[in-house]
């Protein structure tokens, strides 16, 4: 285990030794209790002299699970977290050329649901020195041809204004949909993201705090009719919840749409992984909050993204005051991560930056906010395995690194 006493040492990017010889912890996320429900879904259906299909017994377990957790509503699990995101924006039946007010930083699945749609992403700004958009950020952007707001709580964190940006756009006659991707569980005022909007969205691939195995995702909401849209969109038009339904005579069918559906064994993954995901928020809580002290405590000019204390941490952006050191923002971060510290050094999710997408936007707007939150930051990965040595070596890197380069 490292101690900050290593600060006087070369710089491992320079050829001195890292202060963390051995790798950051693994996550193992398929643990004991994934493989027993794995195993689980292969005896209950031999039980049953039968093969698994879709929309089974673990799928109706694992959305239960999930409405129950959330408060009440409705979920249905979906094979992808983009799958997800088309299936609530499909489900919204959004009139074709509208705009989607869009947050500036986001996965590039948030944006190809939106256009794939035959809907233009519209950006909006980021808070100062953060990654999620604000109330007076998306209203500065709403106009006539807005027909939803799509905000995304990055990092693990609640757009903190999300109850504000509801109520405003509601009033307004205009839809919004959550992407919770990488907050599962994570609270704002009290309430769960997920719970304000229309509709949300969920991925729950291998990284995500809850998974369902190498991809995965569910839809949630507490709109019965949305519900039943996203359950036809998700499975090639059919209206399952009709008593009269006969999954054999396609010509009870909407419309057109895509077999979008999740497996019964990546469920089963599901069930256990989410079972134990308020231990693994509480887990990444405490390395977070007692990582943002000593930082405050130690260092000069490095802080952690400020935490809401009901965050659902998925990495934690670091803050570097580029005006007290002598490189750049990413020499420094590379410098840290060949300390032997697991970063991105610079978080590329930036929309507006991006070539393919330009022809799609509804116009130029620069997130001037967005790219300086991200040009000063880098993302520091984390997982519920993280502990003291972790800590300790984190800080050890950050002030090492900090101390070669401060002015």
């Amino acid at each position: 285990m490292a101690t900050s006493t290593e600060n006087s040492l070369p710089l491992a990017i320079h050829g001195g030794q890292p202060v963390r010889k051995k790798p950051m912890p693994a996550r193992r996320a398929l643990g004991a209790h994934e493989k027993a429900m794995m195993d689980e879904v292969y005896y209950w259906y031999h039980r049953q002299g039968l093969d698994p299909g879709y929309q089974g017994h673990f799928e109706e377990l694992y959305c239960q699970c999930i409405v129950e957790y959330m408060g009440g509503g409705f979920a249905d699990a979906v094979a992808t977290g983009t799958v997800s995101l088309f299936v609530v924006l499909s489900a919204l039946n959004l009139p074709k050329g509208s705009d989607v007010l869009v947050s500036p930083i986001t996965d590039p699945g948030t944006l190809s649901a939106i256009i794939l749609l035959g809907l233009r992403p519209k950006l909006v700004d980021a808070k100062p020195f953060h990654y999620n958009t604000g109330f007076e950020q998306v209203i500065a952007r709403i106009d006539a041809k807005t027909s939803c707001v799509l905000a995304v709580h990055a990092a693990g964190q609640a757009v903190s204004d999300i109850e504000q940006i509801v109520e405003y756009c509601r009033a307004r006659n205009i839809r919004v949909l959550e992407d919770c991707s990488q907050a599962h569980g994570a609270r704002i005022h009290g309430r769960l993201v997920g719970t304000f909007g229309d509709m949300a969205a969920f991925s729950t691939m291998y990284r995500k705090a809850s998974i369902t195995g190498p991809t995965g995702g569910f839809i949630y909401t507490k709109n019965e009719n949305y519900y039943h849209q996203a359950l036809a969109h998700a499975d090639r038009g059919k209206p399952r919840w009709r008593n009269d339904f006969n999954d054999r005579d396609p010509a009870q069918f909407l419309f057109p749409a895509l077999n979008l559906h999740a497996s019964e064994i990546a469920c089963a993954i599901g069930l256990a992984s989410w079972e134990r995901l308020p231990t693994t928020i509480k887990n990444r809580q405490n390395f977070i909050t007692k990582l943002s002290q000593r930082l405050k405590n130690e260092s000069e000019i490095c802080h952690a993204l400020p935490t809401l204390g009901s965050d659902s941490p998925f990495y934690l952006p670091i803050f570097v005051n580029l005006k007290r050191i002598r490189c750049s923002k990413n020499d420094f971060s590379r410098a840290v991560m060949a300390e032997g510290i697991g970063l991105n050094p610079d978080y590329r999710y930036l929309v507006e930056e991006w070539p393919w997408v330009q022809s799609y936007l509804a116009d130029t707007f620069h997130c001037e906010q967005a790219k300086l939150a991200r040009d000063h930051s880098f993302c520091l990965y984390l997982n519920e395995h993280y502990g003291e040595e972790e800590l300790d070596d984190v800080l050890a890197a950050l002030l090492k690194v900090e101390k070669h380069f401060i002015k």
